[in-house]
């Protein structure tokens, strides 16, 4: 027998679950359908386990160097498993958190997989979602009012550098590895790419990264980015910019060799495993999307401003519709649409107000405009810089690399952008991203008293910087 629901979600991610407890709190009968895990790529394959590695690599990095700080600390070793462990102990956790949160909100879970039909005796418009149960029950039929395709990403792969279980990996794979190679070479230098070369250095693997253009993380400030780079090989990490891997000259046995076009000529490099981590790209095949009349451009669901489809009742929102990739954008995209289709007159989201991270060692973080966007969309801009090596709390640590930047329009004082690289830059980055959604200036930014000793003093010093007036710079 078919059931009705005001909302039915393809997809229970993060952006996913998030839609339907607000869609609860409107008061919408609603249901999740989810083929794998409630919680999504971020939480079983994505932000949360590669961070708790992150974490662990972190911790033994640092112990390996404790005599920095007057500790004595005999025999440290790796246990990789208990890394696994912990990072499975961590997403267990969350999972039956997000199990918690659907029944609290009274949201219906159907565990299989959902795929969008057409006009049919349920309904005369496309969007009724025949559920394809993973028990092998008989196929589930929901007829729901509204639809939020959420069925969000996978990573990207290379034609002829597929994952095959032995030397060649993405990021899926690699969280799973049950032990650390020796070695390893890195397709792509972007964020996923620099997140793992910080943290197989740190567990103390010999690290290459290839990356394509001319500069790692390029969708950073030039500045962070040149910076990042010094700190990698400063630990290491050899990376080599404007390579073009040349997949067809892959050679695995013992280890893996691979060649890429750099500066002219044809390169070789060695190592026990490969990590292509070339982007993410959406999952959109197998869900009905030809029943329907909604768009897809260069793989990706096309939306309007409040994430409806060309099919006004149905919606799409995270890595599905592509932009900006994460976690708390998808969340937030699926507010926006369910307050939309709630007429709650949400506003649309303004893209560069949205913080972004990258959580190596050390971390980057940045909201807004980078200097060179700014200069592009016409603002003539004046900046502000603060190095750590100043602010005591980071000697403290015994991180003090890297630096605040601020980028300010010339003519309006106004805050266009913020960007850093250092100790716990991920955490400091919603100050930044607060004085943007308020239109600050720096002034206001500099006259906001930062306690001492805290990393954020270098916020307050980059700001008064703009104007040469920073006071221990």
């Amino acid at each position: 027998m078919a059931k009705e629901y005001d909302l039915v979600i393809l997809g229970g991610g993060t952006g996913g679950y998030v839609a339907a407890i607000r869609a609860s709190q409107l008061g919408l009968s609603v249901a999740v359908v989810e083929k794998g895990k409630l919680g999504g790529t971020c939480l079983h394959a994505g932000c949360i386990p590669s961070k708790a590695l992150l974490r662990s690599a972190e911790v033994y990095s640092t112990t390996l160097r404790s005599e920095d700080f007057g500790v004595i600390a005999k025999d440290v070793a790796l246990d990789f498993t208990k890394v696994q462990e912990r990072k499975r102990k961590i997403t267990d956790q969350l999972y039956k958190g997000v199990q918690h949160l659907m029944k609290q909100g009274k949201i219906d879970v159907y565990e299989g997989l959902g795929r969008i039909l057409g006009p049919s005796i349920f309904s005369p418009m496309p969007g009724t979602i025949s559920v394809e149960m993973n028990n092998g029950d008989e196929n589930e039929m929901l007829i729901p009012k509204n639809v939020i395709i959420a069925t969000g990403s996978r990573p990207r792969t290379l034609q002829g550098l597929e994952a095959d279980g032995a030397y060649v990996m993405t990021s899926d794979e690699a969280l799973e590895m049950e032990s650390l190679p020796n070695s390893i070479i890195i397709v792509g230098g972007g964020v996923i790419g620099i997140e793992w070369a910080s943290m197989l250095n740190d567990f103390g693997l010999e690290v290459t990264v290839l990356e394509y253009a001319d500069r790692i993380l390029p969708t950073e400030d030039k500045e962070v980015s040149k910076e990042m780079q010094r700190l990698m090989k400063k630990k290491g990490v050899k990376i080599v910019t404007g390579a073009k891997v040349l997949p067809e000259t892959i050679d695995k046995g013992n280890g893996v060799s691979i060649q890429a076009e750099h500066k002219g000529e044809q390169k070789s490099f060695h190592a026990d495993k490969l990590l292509v981590s070339v982007g993410r790209q959406a999952n959109i095949e197998g869900i009905g999307l030809e029943n329907t009349e909604i768009m897809v451009d260069k793989g990706f669901i096309t939306t309007n401003e409040f994430f409806q489809t060309k099919e006004s009742h149905i919606y799409a929102i995270g890595d599905v519709i592509g932009g900006l990739q994460l976690a708390h954008v998808a969340s937030h995209e699926g507010i926006v649409a369910v307050e939309h289709m709630a007429n709650e007159n949400p506003l649309p989201i303004d893209y560069s107000l949205v913080s972004k991270c990258v959580y190596s060692n050390p971390e980057v973080a940045s909201v807004g405009y980078t200097e060179d966007e700014a200069k592009d969309k016409g603002y003539k801009v004046k900046t502000g810089k603060f190095s750590f090596r100043a602010i005591g709390k980071a000697l403290v640590f015994g991180e003090s690399d890297g630096f605040v930047k601020l980028v300010v329009d010339e003519e309006s004082d106004d805050l266009l952008g913020v960007h850093m690289i250092g100790p716990h830059v991920t955490d400091m980055i919603s100050e930044a991203g607060l004085a943007r959604v308020l239109d600050a200036t720096p002034w206001e930014v500099a006259h906001t008293i930062h306690p001492h000793p805290t990393l954020s003093e270098a916020i307050g010093e980059a700001a008064l910087a703009v104007d040469g007036k920073a006071i221990h710079g």
